[in-house]
């Protein structure tokens, strides 16, 4: 990037933002499940770009070395709150939802449904559902953020869209 070799960071950073701010975000949520702690990860990623951009040496893509920053962000923060309040807390799943509004009660005991079934599968396919269906990135984008495979991704895939068939026919025929 021409911007970064000619230690023009601040201009360099005013385009890397609006160009990754969404799909680090859809990283960052992917991990921690919660829109505040995602957003402050968010932010940390650029500050943390902008630093070292000085020091960018384009032997990787910079998307790639982006989402490589954002992960290790994300990891460490995941870290650093499992100390803390789980979203798998009841109360604290209870006051996320209430945070945002939903528009029919009928839409928000769907969603609350369709989170708790995603929320049961592993990490990995989990990370993967949210990206691809829940923050609309594509298999190479995903494989990118994640730093795997475009075929792992879509093996994950394919094994979580497994997973939650055979939860949601749990689901129907007890219900």
């Amino acid at each position: 990037m021409e911007l970064v070799r000619a230690e023009r960071r601040d201009e360099a950073i005013a385009l890397l933002l609006p160009a990754f701010r969404r799909k680090v975000f859809g990283l960052a949520y992917s991990f921690l499940r919660h829109r505040e702690a995602a957003e402050d990860v968010t932010q940390e990623v650029f500050i943390k770009v902008w630093r070292a951009l000085p020091g960018y040496d384009g032997r990787a893509a910079m998307s790639t070395w982006i989402y490589a920053i954002a992960r290790n962000a994300s990891l460490s923060a995941l870290r650093a709150r499992r100390a803390q309040s789980s979203l798998s807390d009841p109360e604290v799943m209870s006051a996320v939802e209430a945070i945002n509004p939903v528009p029919s009660a009928d839409e928000f005991v769907e969603r609350a449904a369709v989170r708790r079934l995603v929320d049961q599968l592993p990490a990995k396919q989990r990370q993967v559902i949210m990206l691809f269906y829940m923050e609309a990135q594509s298999h190479e984008e995903v494989a990118s953020m994640l730093a795997m495979p475009v075929g792992t991704v879509k093996t994950l895939l394919h094994r979580a869209r497994l997973r939650l068939s055979a939860a949601v026919g749990k689901t129907s025929v007890t219900a």
